[in-house]
């Protein structure tokens, strides 16, 4: 029997201690998640559920501050709700099992790219990620940018239907991140600079998203045009700085050997932007979706990157291409303050194709939902 109305539940990963949305973009994902299962016409209710870590709803007053729903815990969860999204907290096999055997149903909601994840962590031998557990599953959710690289390793290890579904971004968080933070410059583009600063933002702890072609695009539009580049930021790589082949290898680019690179540790967009840097120059290999670049494009600065899912915002060049990287930022450099307005408005009309609140995104979750009880 299939309820008229639907109590939704998303996990998400507490733990004791100090914890903040802009540690990874699941978190933030969670909460544009049930921002817009509240305005699904078939869910009566949403939560968020606490799973995984050693915090439970009382831990996560602070970190979840900007949350619109409720957090509970996992057995309160197990008795109330009718479906259950695992997100950022892997649900426990006997949970799943006894959920699902009293009618509930369970979607694995995957925005990251496990598979790449996965290999490097079973060869390196590092501290596992997403397990194989067993656990039963209606459906897999996941979304564009890993119908290549990951779709198939859901279909195999998870055993149940993959579906792909639309990324989802607001500006919320980011929005009331800067109205918390000291006052200073606006999270704004500021035209007119003679030079620009660009700033390197991959975290460097996987490989799907590193600064390694970023760094040889700023060295190719350097070497082609030395006035360009003010300083190159390098952030996400201070834990790269005693590692000799990273070092020898930014001491041969002439970026570095000019004394224009610096390597920095990791800070949210939002507190390094304002007022210090003109332009973000950023790769991925299969993970094409991206917050960062969306919050960027928000901020109406240049986007130098090489995703095929934004649109027409930015300034693409291809796959590992490190010289068309470089002819990208020297077409920004020359354009963007010119293009401002159409950016922006470009930037404008991509951002709202995330909207979680936006009709036709409700429309296909609400859609996928109903399909569970199919």
């Amino acid at each position: 029997m299939t309820p008229a109305k639907l109590k939704v539940g998303v996990s998400i990963f507490i733990r004791k201690g100090e914890q903040s949305l802009w540690e990874n973009g699941v978190y933030q994902n969670c909460l544009f998640l049930v921002m817009l299962l509240l305005r699904s016409p078939r869910v009566e209710s949403a939560v968020l559920v606490a799973g995984g870590g050693d915090g439970g709803p009382a831990d996560a007053t602070n970190f979840l501050a900007d949350s619109p729903v409720p957090v509970i815990d996992m057995a309160t969860a197990g008795q109330q709700l009718d479906v259950m999204f695992e997100m950022s907290a892997q649900l426990a096999v006997p949970w799943s099992v006894a959920f699902r055997e009293r009618g509930g149903k369970i979607v694995s909601m995957r925005v990251g790219n496990d598979y790449v994840i996965d290999i490097e962590r079973m060869i390196f031998d590092k501290p596992h990620g997403l397990l194989i557990s067993g656990a039963p599953y209606d459906e897999v959710w996941t979304i564009p940018e890993y119908e290549v690289s990951c779709k198939p390793y859901f279909e195999s290890t998870f055993r149940a239907p993959v579906r792909l579904m639309p990324h989802l971004w607001s500006p919320m968080v980011l929005e009331r991140a800067m109205a918390r933070a000291p006052q200073g410059a606006p999270f704004a583009y500021e035209p007119g600079r003679s030079r620009w600063r660009v700033a390197i933002f991959e975290p460097n702890i996987c490989m799907v998203k590193t600064s390694f072609i970023p760094m040889l695009g700023c060295e190719a539009a350097h070497r082609a045009q030395p006035r360009l580049i003010e300083k190159m930021w390098v952030y996400n790589s201070f834990h790269l700085k005693d590692k000799p082949l990273f070092i020898g290898f930014a001491q041969s680019l002439d970026i570095v050997q000019h004394g224009l690179a610096t390597f920095e540790g990791r800070f949210p967009m939002f507190q390094v932007m304002p007022g210090k840097i003109d332009a973000v120059f950023a790769h991925h290999w299969e993970n094409a979706q991206n917050y960062l670049y969306y919050e960027a494009l928000y901020g109406g600065y240049p986007l130098i990157h090489n995703s095929h899912l934004i649109g027409d915002c930015g300034y693409r060049y291809h796959g590992f291409d490190c010289e068309e990287g470089g002819l990208a930022l020297r077409r920004a450099f020359a354009e963007h303050d010119a293009d401002l307005p159409a950016y922006r408005e470009r930037a404008r009309r991509f951002i709202a194709t995330l909207d979680p609140e936006g009709e036709e995104n409700v429309r296909i979750y609400t859609a996928a939902i109903e399909n569970l009880y199919a």
